[in-house]
């Protein structure tokens, strides 16, 4: 039987302060989803942004295809609540770089590792560490804290539990004094569950039973969330300021779990918003025109390579993409930006493309089906997104 991977694209369109966190996420799944013996692999993948700085040599295409130098914290994610055993011996912060932009001064890169777990154990584990920088609208130069929910007991089909995913890029740029809204992008490679988005809490009374937020709790001041879409709705009204959001996607077997309010897992993501002042002169944003619509998911067999090319539309004269910000899984690349130029037209448009190799660098590739998230955005002269 073929196995594919499956390559979802998301798209979206983008100063940076002196400390280096950027946020982050954490997810896990099964190696094989069917249990046997008393025991089971996960692997775990971790996500983390930095301020590309702040560790030398900097995140460049060459640190990313000879996948060193590690970036990140010399620091570990460790077991906080539930069933804490010798099988979590500690999973290391730094990751292999997979994306960086130079004028935004920030890289991420991700991180997997395999663990041998007891079924039917639950529990959760936390990179938390200091400082944010500090120009957060709240929590400015305090301590984060990223929270994450294993789970190796038997779902009610038999099978093991996956996590959800959710990508976002780790900032995104919102004009100050305009109501926005923001999707996040969740998915889980368990079909039938149901997913739910909510703000990470401070206290223990969530199934991760430890502070999944720090200070950055309630990190958009005024904001809304619909969790059965991971739609925020906010407004940012101080220019040249970042607000952090956390949030916890979970997944439930069903609709009675889902009104029990008993999660298999919890997924955390946390992101920046960059407020901006209005802009002057032509304020139309770029857009995303060709063949792949915005979400589009792509299967691939396992060793093969796709090469895909996203094209973005130039509407205000004189403006040209000078750089573009990703999210992409270990072992994609990326050509830089084709035919760059300003072009003195509505019509001027400019080419990003990826190569997605998705080969066997990935622990599970010759495994399982499995998801990959890659969310692309851009980031003009101008300073607009779309």
């Amino acid at each position: 039987m073929d196995r594919f991977i499956f390559s979802c694209i998301l798209l979206h369109f983008s100063t940076i302060d002196s400390s280096h966190f950027r946020g982050g996420t954490i997810t896990s799944r099964p190696y094989n989803n069917t249990a046997s013996g008393t025991s089971i692999d996960v692997i775990v993948r971790e996500r983390w942004s930095w301020r590309r700085s702040a560790y030398s040599p900097n995140c460049s295409p060459a640190t990313i295809a000879a996948q060193t130098p590690k970036i990140g914290d010399s620091n570990t994610l460790n077991c906080v609540s539930g069933t804490c055993g010798s099988y979590w011996t500690g999973m290391p912060v730094p990751t292999y770089c997979t994306d960086f932009s130079a004028p935004l001064d920030v890289a991420s890169g991700e991180y997997y590792q395999t663990y041998t777990i007891p079924i039917n154990t639950t529990f959760s584990i936390a990179f938390s560490s200091s400082a944010w920088f500090a120009a957060l609208v709240v929590g400015g130069g305090g301590s984060w804290a990223v929270v994450g929910r294993i789970s190796t007991i038997l779902r009610p089909d038999g099978y093991l539990n996956t996590s959800p995913v959710a990508v976002s890029l780790p900032i995104l740029y919102k004009q100050i004094n305009v109501q926005q809204v923001h999707v996040v992008q969740m998915s889980d490679f368990d079909g039938t569950d149901i997913l739910q988005c909510r703000w990470s809490v401070g206290g223990t009374s969530t199934i991760n039973q430890y502070n999944e937020c720090a200070g950055v709790c309630n990190g958009v001041p005024g904001a809304n969330l619909i969790g059965a879409n991971c739609t925020i709705v906010f407004t940012l009204t101080n220019s040249n300021t970042y607000a952090a959001a956390a949030l916890q996607i979970e997944d439930f077997y069903n609709a009675a779990a889902l009104s029990a309010n008993k999660p298999m897992t919890s997924v955390p993501l946390q992101f920046l918003f960059y407020g901006y002042p209005p802009p002057t002169g032509c304020s139309t944003p770029p857009a995303i025109i060709g063949s792949r619509p915005n979400r589009a998911c792509i299967g691939v067999l396992v060793g093969d390579n796709v090469t895909e090319l996203v094209i973005i539309q130039v509407y205000c004269p004189g403006k040209s993409i000078i750089d573009y910000v990703s999210s992409v899984p270990v072992g994609m690349t990326k050509s830089a930006i084709q035919n760059p130029s300003t072009v003195s037209s509505t019509a001027a448009g400019l080419k990003l493309m990826r190569d997605f190799k998705l080969d066997n660098i990935f622990p599970w590739s010759g495994n399982v089906d499995t998801i990959h998230l890659t969310f692309l955005g851009n980031l003009g002269n101008n300073q607009l997104q779309s």
